[in-house]
């Protein structure tokens, strides 16, 4: 005796089920499943992975302006760094050098 038991859509309880989707792991006919990146997905996970997206493309166009800006200020720090240890040094030679004569 083969018992197979049938899914139902979730949102048509007289439709059988042809996959589930893995965002919410519910249930759903062909007429409700959209194919988004090579997987089957629910219309309402597919409207939380779009809108997802849109933020994270809000902020991906921050990220080059906020590491230009720390490459700025690193380079700075490093130049002033620089001139600093040189205004320092030159001011023992020349201290050495008057004690010398």
């Amino acid at each position: 005796m083969n018992t197979a038991i049938h899914q139902r859509c979730w949102n048509h309880e007289g439709r059988e089920a042809v996959c589930r989707c893995p965002g919410c792991g519910r249930s759903f006919c062909r007429e409700c499943v959209t194919e988004h990146e090579a997987r089957l997905l629910c219309a309402a996970c597919l409207r939380n992975l779009v809108r997802g997206g849109k933020r994270a493309r809000r902020g991906a166009r921050l990220v080059p302006l906020l590491m230009m800006a720390a490459g700025i200020l690193l380079a700075w720090i490093l130049l002033f760094g620089a001139g600093e240890t040189m205004i320092w040094v030159t001011g023992r030679m020349e201290q050495g050098a008057w004690r010398q004569q």
